[in-house]
């Protein structure tokens, strides 16, 4: 079948200014992928294609260009009509080096796949029959900005939550767990912080080692990406389980993946579709990680809710009991409305709530 593509833009609008360790966000540019057949224009699917400055390998200044040309060369193209051949078709004509446009195309082919209607996999939480458990995620700031979140997050009925650290030092940092901890047990809360590589080779055992204390869960990405010698040690050692963030970046063959993860054998790894290649790509990390007996769970990468609905589908079919990192649709003054709510630190899809409507 042939294709027609549209793009538009958005700037994502952030309630906050954002802080984490590699600096802070008050919007982001996002663009959504309009698909429909020629002779169904009626019938249209929707994706968005999300790359984050500074982390994603495909963001450049000419993102919207080279989104616009590789569509305009796929469009020229017989798409397959079945599910999972329309994943393949996207990996073999989309490179590698383009991620987050692989992730939008799934996403927009496979709701015009499902009817155009928003449903990227049919699901029982697509249905609004389950939930999903999510975090609350702390952003880093002055240190009573952060506790102002913290008590937002505990009075909301979080019972898991997530600080991103390494932006102010790291004794205040210590003290907000220390409050939390003061408060709610290992049993009550847990806690789980996200470093951003800000650690060193020099500090980063000695403060895992007060994170332990603490009865942290996990710690992602502990030290900056690559050195992998480093990393494999920290797993080894840690009295605190690791999980492997910024450390998939890049990685694209399945043999690659597999070799990565037995050299460093970490305890968990952080899988975010627009950073490492979208539903398929991720669907390989899982099946490792699995066959390996490393845990595992998925992050939004700041999406607005196109985005993040496809992630949350995709999640919900998995049999998973970790809370997801998935809270990201209340950040924008901007977002897209959606029919996914946040109640009691769970991600629902509430059918009575219809989609807002994507402007140009």
């Amino acid at each position: 079948m042939r294709l027609q593509f549209e793009v538009i833009p958005h700037l994502l609008k952030f309630r906050f200014e954002a802080g984490t360790s590699r600096g802070s966000f008050t919007e982001k540019e996002t663009w959504f992928i309009k698909v429909w057949e020629k002779e169904n224009p009626d019938c249209v699917g929707w994706g968005e294609a999300s790359p984050l400055k500074g982390l994603s390998i495909d963001y450049s200044p000419n993102y919207e260009t080279e989104l616009r040309t590789l569509l305009n060369t796929l469009s020229e193209l017989d798409f397959p009509e079945e599910a999972g051949e329309l994943l393949e078709f996207i990996s073999a004509n989309t490179p590698t080096e383009k991620p987050s446009i692989r992730f939008g195309l799934e996403t927009a082919l496979l709701d015009l796949h499902n009817g155009g209607k928003r449903i990227i996999f049919d699901t029982p939480f697509a249905q609004g029959k389950t939930r999903i458990p999510i975090n609350g995620l702390i952003w880093m700031g002055e240190k009573s900005f952060m506790q102002k979140q913290i008590d937002e997050k505990l009075r909301d009925g979080y019972n898991t939550i997530k600080l991103k650290i390494g932006a102010i030092d790291f004794a205040t940092e210590l003290a907000l767990l220390e409050g939390i901890r003061e408060q709610y047990s290992v049993n009550d809360i847990t806690l789980r912080v996200d470093a951003n590589g800000a650690f060193t080779e020099a500090d980063a055992m000695y403060k895992l080692e007060e994170l332990a204390a603490l009865e942290i869960h996990s710690i992602e990405q502990p030290v900056k990406p690559h050195q992998y010698e480093l990393m494999k040690r920290l797993c080894d050692e840690s009295p605190l389980d690791i999980a492997l963030d910024e450390e998939l970046i890049g990685v694209n063959l399945k043999e690659d993946k597999r070799r990565l993860l037995e050299r460093i054998q970490p305890q968990y790894i952080i899988l975010k579709p627009a950073l490492l290649g979208g539903i398929l790509s991720c669907q390989e990390w899982i099946e490792i990680a699995e066959s390996l007996n490393i845990g595992w769970w998925m992050t939004s990468m700041l999406e607005a809710n196109i985005g993040l609905n496809a992630i949350a589908q995709f999640t919900a079919q998995y049999q998973s009991t970790l809370p997801q990192g998935l809270g990201t649709g209340q950040l924008y003054h901007n977002n897209i409305g959606s029919p996914l709510e946040i109640r009691k630190g769970e991600l629902l899809y509430n059918n009575v709530k219809g989609w807002g409507e994507i402007k140009r």
